[in-house]
């Protein structure tokens, strides 16, 4: 009895660190899992309020369609685009960012555009819109922030030893993370001419 005594200790302990190295391997992709949740939980209150944004801003009567029609094409191309949160791939996260990259643009275009309104400017609806949407950008912002810091600490555990092993053995990967876009570290050119029609 006692010769089965130290081997069985020895097959317990590795049982009980196996269960919980898998465990803790589930809770940190898990967390990575939900901090994406949240990402797309603020893109899609910026999606929500871009619809509100446009109904008020169609209200001028004389207001650029072409304008209102990118933003309106690229908030519904944005909608589309959809990523597996269990498997965020490289390539998916650069065409979910891509498309939202263009409703960013198409916006910024709307809201520069708007300066050649003032009874628009000065609709309390329209502000309220536009200070909603400038809180969601920094949502989106920390949110992203947050979803690659829970993603780095999943990425280091599943790197490190002894996690790699039960990393492998039940595939778990890399998960992508958020980027700059191309360009982004040189400032942009802002170009007030209203003259242009």
């Amino acid at each position: 009895m006692r010769k089965w005594l130290i081997p069985g200790i020895i097959i317990a302990v590795l049982v009980i660190w196996s269960i919980s190295s898998y465990n803790s391997l589930v809770v940190v992709k898990a967390d990575a899992k939900t901090a994406w949740s949240n990402v797309e939980s603020s893109y899609q209150r910026r999606n929500d309020l871009i619809g509100n944004l446009v109904k008020t801003v169609q209200g001028a009567a004389d207001f650029e369609k072409g304008t209102l029609t990118a933003v309106i094409e690229a908030r519904a191309k944005a909608t589309s685009v959809t990523v597996d949160p269990a498997n965020i791939s490289p390539d998916q996260l650069a065409a979910f960012q891509q498309a939202q990259s263009g409703v960013s643009g198409a916006l910024s275009r709307l809201l520069v555009s708007v300066e050649r309104y003032p009874e628009l400017k000065a609709n309390q609806n329209f502000l309220e819109l536009q200070s909603q949407l400038e809180g969601t950008e920094n949502r989106i912002n920390v949110t992203r922030d947050r979803y690659n810091e829970v993603v780095n600490i999943y990425d280091k555990k599943i790197q490190s030893f002894p996690s790699i092993i039960f990393a492998k053995l039940f595939g778990f990967e890399e998960m992508a993370r958020f980027k700059a876009e191309a360009g982004a570290e040189k400032a942009p050119d802002v170009e007030f001419n209203f003259d242009k029609k």
